[in-house]
């Protein structure tokens, strides 16, 4: 009998072991990042990015090593193929104009785990969050049985991508290159694997 994972119709294995997602090619984020840490910079982004009407979706949050303790939410992430703009709220706070962004039906917010994510935005400011896809339940549909971000990059865009800095210090004075580019990368999959299933579903 064969070892082989069974394809569905679109063609895609439902899981991927880690050993196969490191045979693939480590890719990134490429296009340009906007870091917001002050009002000023928002209203200077917000206008492109409010432009936009499909956008991968995430968070960052400082680690906490301690049972039973989370930190607040440090940084939001939303990125196309080309932008990706990263807002410091933790510098300042949730924007009116954010949350209108969040808040929009017209604007598709991609991303994994939003449940979780949306539960640590709406303990800093309350918000009713509307047009959001979880692709943990969206990649159902297509034979997908794959929960994490890493592993539905592997199977439907077929690279990897790194989780070095994932527990790194997302509250820190100033973040480093590979943190931006990492924080840029997580939400940029996030509107490639939708982008790739629309695609699919257009065949």
């Amino acid at each position: 009998m064969s070892d082989l994972p069974v394809l569905n119709p679109y063609g895609l294995a439902p899981n991927m072991s880690k050993e196969e997602i490191y045979t693939l090619p480590l890719r990134h984020f490429t296009g340009r990042i906007i870091l917001i840490d002050t009002f000023e910079a928002f209203h200077e982004a917000f206008q492109e990015l409010n432009n936009l009407t499909l956008l991968g979706f995430d968070t960052e949050t400082k680690p906490s090593f301690k049972k039973g303790t989370r930190n607040q939410v440090s940084l939001i992430q939303l990125a196309n193929d080309e932008l990706a703009v990263l807002i410091r709220i933790n510098r300042i706070g949730i924007p009116e104009g954010l949350i209108e962004i969040l808040s929009s039906s017209l604007k598709t917010k991609v991303g994994v785990a939003i449940k979780d994510d949306l539960s640590g935005l709406n303990k800093l400011k309350p918000f009713k969050p509307d047009g959001f896809v979880e692709l943990q339940n969206y990649v159902k549909e297509f034979g997908i049985l794959a929960n994490g971000l890493r592993e539905m990059t592997a199977i439907l865009l077929g690279f990897r991508i790194s989780k070095s800095q994932q527990v790194t210090n997302w509250d820190a004075d100033e973040l480093t290159e590979s943190q931006l580019i990492y924080a840029a990368t997580d939400a940029w999959v996030g509107y490639q694997i939708y982008s790739r299933l629309i695609a699919l579903k257009t065949l």
